[in-house]
């Protein structure tokens, strides 16, 4: 099952990774066949986004969830995604609550339905968040053609 809001999403990327990352996400949506379905939660965030999250567990309410101030942030420059799973909690197709537990086997195959996405993801050469050493980012993934400091000089104001 797809869903339209990440359909959308994709569009958000740098246009060089379109079309692999709808491959990654037709494979996703092949290999998640029960309970649950995959977001793209984030894909591109502003500065002023970025600024916004990052104000968050610092000067604002709630748990720090990034590290990257505004122009840190590989988001910043189309080259990242973040996902949430999406599962049928009352089993009705309405996919209501969402979930970024890594260790669940929603659709019984005996694999994590996470883990199965993380699996794809690298499969393509994307890096994921969660095998960082210093600060674990689960639902982050990221494939940038430079490194953060060349992407900074090439867009100083994000893309």
């Amino acid at each position: 099952m797809t869903d339209k809001i990440t359909i959308n999403r994709i569009q958000e990327i740098s246009p060089e990774l379109r079309e692999e990352l709808s491959k990654i996400y037709n494979e996703c949506c092949l290999a998640l066949t029960g309970r649950a379905i995959l977001r793209f939660a984030y894909v591109f965030r502003s500065f002023a986004e970025q600024a916004t999250i990052y104000a968050q567990g610092r000067t604002r309410p709630g748990k720090v969830v990034t590290n990257a101030k505004p122009g840190q942030s590989i988001h910043n420059y189309r080259y990242a995604v973040d996902i949430v799973l999406l599962k049928d909690t009352d089993k009705n197709g309405t996919f209501e609550t969402a979930s970024w537990e890594t260790d669940v086997d929603f659709d019984g195959d005996g694999k994590a339905d996470w883990m199965e996405v993380v699996a794809i993801f690298k499969k393509y050469g994307w890096t994921w968040g969660g095998s960082w050493s210093s600060f674990k980012d689960y639902p982050h993934f990221e494939k940038p053609p430079m490194s953060l400091s060349e992407l900074q000089r090439k867009y100083p104001n994000g893309r």
